[in-house]
Formats: C-alpha cells, sequence, structure tokens
C-alpha cells in the first residue's frame, strides 16, 4: 500500500490488535477499539490498572495490526513511541464509542465506561508494514 493508502486504511473502522513487549513472556497481544486520522496519532482508551496500560508505559512503544477477514485480504501494522499518557476526557471516549457502536449506542457506552481511571494513550506511527491482496 502507498501511505495515503495506509494511512487512510488505519483510520478506518477496524478492531485493532495491539502488542507490547513483556520483560519474561510473550508480547501481549489484544483486541482494542482505536482513534486514527491521517497524518496524526493512534489514540487508545483503557484503565489505568489494566495490564494493556502498565505494560505501554513502560515500555514506551507498541504496535497496532488491523486487517481484513475476507479475500482479498488487507493489513496495516503501525508501530511508534507513545507521545502521551493521560486522563481520558468525554469528547476522546465519546469518539472512539461512537465510531464503533454509532451514535446512540456509542454516547450510551462512553457515558457507562468513562472513569476518573481512564486514560488515553497516544502514539504517532513510525515505522509501517502493510499489504494489500487485491492489487
Amino acid at each position: 500500500m502507498s501511505s495515503d493508502e495506509r494511512e487512510r486504511y488505519l483510520a478506518d473502522v477496524h478492531v485493532g490488535v495491539i502488542a507490547v513487549e513483556r520483560p519474561d513472556r510473550a508480547p501481549l497481544a489484544v483486541p482494542i477499539w482505536y482513534g486514527y486520522r491521517p497524518g496524526g496519532e493512534v489514540l487508545l482508551w483503557t484503565e489505568s490498572e489494566s495490564i494493556k496500560h502498565k505494560l505501554i508505559r513502560d515500555a514506551g512503544r507498541f504496535a497496532i495490526t488491523v486487517q481484513d477477514e475476507q479475500p482479498p485480504y488487507k493489513y496495516v501494522t503501525a508501530e511508534g513511541d507513545v507521545t502521551g499518557i493521560g486522563p481520558a476526557d468525554d469528547a476522546q471516549v465519546r469518539a472512539i464509542a461512537v465510531r464503533y457502536l454509532g451514535d446512540e449506542a456509542g454516547g450510551q457506552f462512553a457515558d457507562e465506561n468513562l472513569t476518573p481511571t481512564s486514560v488515553v494513550i497516544r502514539m504517532r506511527p513510525q515505522r509501517w508494514l502493510s499489504t494489500d491482496y487485491s492489487k
């Protein structure tokens, strides 16, 4: 994929799988909802006590992969250093939830799941892998 194609693909709605190293086990790889706009940062919303947050905070980096599971297969992997971790605000959380669930259900999900311990993790992609088997 070209740079523009892979960024647009990452910006489409996919469940991402993040991967982050851990000291004495295989890397943690878990599915996650995320936010992304071409040229911007990948945003993850999680809880501060989650294993995802703790490992990403300690590693200072992570990778995210998104894919099409039906032919013609496509995937994009982006990796980079964490650019920030901070308290999640309503607008960030709502945008991610609405992206996956639509306005009504996403708004309700955000209302029910944003907590005082929610965090948003930011990563600016620095390295990419991608394939589009339709080409």
